[in-house]
């Protein structure tokens, strides 16, 4: 038991050395790598940041031409910190075991890695280091799909006078006969949201003004799937089904978010379809906004065929 206590409270390295399994393994190690980052599920968590510290350790398959000293043989101490870099730039999250697990899939996915432990802790939160660790081995996951796999949806947006028209239903069913990714945006409805003098609260009420009426579209037709989580709009895309997409979450989670206010319903769109790097962008009902950068396409809400 004494062996254990010291085990689990010990440096992640001294926990693996004292796990190894059959066969010797090499071991890379990052120690108190500190970040500055906001996260945490509570509301004093949100709009700041604070301090995360990780200790990583990687087994690895044993160099065998380390003689020629080649970076590529190896895999790189960038490499650890860079998978802590990229998921921490991906999105905003509530909690260390998910970052946790992210961080740890990311390494596995480098051929030369066999086992991870990651610890991360948070120094700010209390009067010691709050933390997790995990232990994870490539023979064991399923590695998720990279970002290069994920499909690239045509974002369509549908005005208010788009939604009220007889020719919801016609623009739906075109829709789902293309057999593409496809996610529809809504701005808020025609009637006034509450007004607030706090910025940050205002910008909730807005966003949640524009989720009532994608409720309010998802009421019209049952095809329309309000979707809030980024992971859910990838499993809707990759089963066919037509996602209304429901900001506030993806919003107020995103690390660069976007600088257009939610009453700006086509600047938020804008924003949007580049988050998704999405394929095109469809408007119904309003005039086409200015973006160089991406296919776009208009149709009247008089018209019945897309």
């Amino acid at each position: 038991m004494s062996n254990e206590i010291k085990w689990a409270f010990a440096h992640p390295a001294e926990r693996a050395a004292a796990t190894a399994g059959d066969g010797p393994v090499d071991r890379i190690s990052l120690r108190d790598h500190i970040v500055e980052v906001e996260i945490g599920a509570f509301q004093a968590e949100r709009g700041t940041t604070q301090r995360i510290c990780f200790n990583v350790v990687v087994e690895v398959i044993p160099a065998t031409n380390i003689l020629d000293d080649d970076v590529d043989s190896i895999l790189s101490y960038d490499k650890v910190t860079e998978a802590i870099a990229h998921e921490l730039a991906d999105e905003r999250l509530n909690l260390l075991e998910t970052l946790a697990e992210k961080v740890a899939e990311r390494i596995l996915l480098e051929p030369q890695a066999l086992r991870v432990f990651v610890r991360i802790e948070k120094l700010d939160r209390g009067p010691g280091a709050l933390g997790v660790e995990i232990v994870r081995a490539r023979k064991d996951m399923t590695p998720r799909r990279m970002a290069e796999d994920k499909p690239h949806p045509q974002v369509v947006y549908l005005s208010n006078a788009a939604i009220a028209s007889d020719n919801l239903g016609t623009w739906i069913d075109q829709l789902e006969a293309e057999h593409r990714p496809t996610i529809i945006c809504v701005g808020p409805a025609d009637v006034p949201a509450p007004q607030t003098a706090h910025p940050l609260a205002q910008r909730r009420i807005d966003l949640l003004a524009i989720e009532q009426n994608a409720w309010v579209l998802a009421g019209r037709d049952a095809r329309c799937v309000v979707v809030n989580s980024r992971t859910e709009l990838d499993w809707s895309m990759r089963h066919d089904q037509i996602s209304v997409w429901a900001p506030s979450k993806i919003v107020l989670d995103a690390v660069d978010g976007p600088s257009a206010s939610p009453r700006d319903a086509l600047g938020l769109v804008l924003w949007f379809a580049r988050f998704m790097q999405a394929a095109d962008l469809l408007v119904i009902g309003e005039e086409l906004p200015d973006a160089p950068d991406l296919p776009l396409r208009a149709v009247a809400t008089d018209v019945r065929v897309i």
